[in-house]
């Protein structure tokens, strides 16, 4: 499958024409069943630099994955990386290390395909920590970083973030290949708001807040028609996923879950995430944002403990699972 082919598209065209006409689904544009429907074949995606704690978070369309190795605890900090797989299995030459210049932690987060503006170069989003405390509590800023291990990395903190206790919270966590990354920043008052950065122009949207959330929407990820998934709480302290397209939000949430999350989506319309049952166990979830149709899938090797962070056009899923010896390990399924 491709991604748009025209990207001089405006925004408000974009977002004009997914509102009117809704997005071909994944089976109307390539003849095959969308990824709701099929079976993955599953792999473990682990950095030798550290086989106890490894979490993929994003993917492209030429399979290049964004993660990170170690735990954020005191002394394990977290290692941001890009993999370029040149075989069925991942070899240690295949993950590249990428970290915020001077950084004590690093996650990358989102990949596109395509800088555009950037003469064709890809660029990752993620952010940065000055700090490894004990108590996993530390400064996040965002980052854009333009042309891989050794690119330009920019440092992306939206101006209404607060300090609380010392700390600043804002995380970028996607991007599309229109260069609009997406993210989430916490204010004075501690209180979650959702927003994009225009990585060429240098500026940031209003807050993306879902109307039912109480100062607490995260957003996510964006597709190439600028439309967001993420996931807010509720006033009964409940998360739920949610899509938004051209202003409007829409809730979906997981058949019999405790509380859902959206992560990752394409541009099919197709989302992947996390839920939570009633016996407090994590699956990673498929959905439709059109339908709303969701569908529970596990890695077998975590079955109760996965969670999808990221796919592309391909229908290739990232993710994580914990294993029955407590090590985090990550994930790609293929269709």
């Amino acid at each position: 499958m491709k991604k748009t082919a025209q990207l001089m598209l405006s925004t408000v065209t974009i977002g004009a024409l997914a509102s009117l006409f809704p997005l071909p689904s994944f089976a109307e544009q390539t003849n095959r069943p969308d990824v709701s429907r099929v079976r993955f074949k599953f792999q473990n995606v682990i950095d030798r630099n550290d086989p106890t704690f490894n979490q993929e978070l994003g993917i492209n369309d030429f399979g290049v994955i964004a993660g990170y190795f170690g735990s954020g605890a005191a002394g394990h900090p977290n290692k941001g990386y890009t993999i370029f797989r040149h075989g069925e299995k991942f070899t240690l030459s295949d993950f590249v290390n990428e970290n915020f210049p001077n950084s004590i932690q690093t996650q990358v987060t989102g990949i596109n395909n395509r800088g555009g503006f950037f003469l064709g170069l890809t660029v990752t989003v993620g952010f940065w920590a000055d700090a490894n405390n004990a108590s996993m509590v530390n400064n996040n800023f965002g980052f854009v970083n333009i042309g891989g291990q050794n690119g330009t990395f920019i440092n992306v903190n939206n101006p209404n973030t607060g300090t609380i206790n010392g700390i600043k919270t804002n995380q970028l966590l996607g991007i599309n290949d229109r260069n609009i990354a997406v993210g989430f920043y916490v204010d004075t008052a501690g209180a979650t708001h959702g927003y994009t950065y225009n990585i060429e122009s240098n500026t940031y949207s209003p807050n993306i807040d879902d109307p039912n959330g109480v100062g607490a929407t995260t957003a996510a990820a964006i597709n190439d028609f600028d439309q967001i998934v993420g996931f807010y709480v509720d006033g009964n302290n409940v998360t739920h996923g949610f899509f938004e397209s051209n202003g409007v939000f829409k809730t979906i949430d997981a058949v019999n879950a405790t509380a859902t999350s959206l992560l990752g989506l394409n541009n099919f319309g197709e989302a992947v995430g996390v839920d939570m049952d009633q016996a407090k166990k994590m699956h990673g979830i498929i959905c439709n944002v059109y339908t709303g149709e969701t569908k529970e899938v596990d890695d077998p090797k975590g079955i109760g403990t996965t969670t999808f962070n990221g796919l592309n056009d391909l229908g290739q899923i990232v993710g994580f699972y914990v294993d029955g010896g407590g090590n985090t390990i990550g994930l790609l399924a293929t269709p």
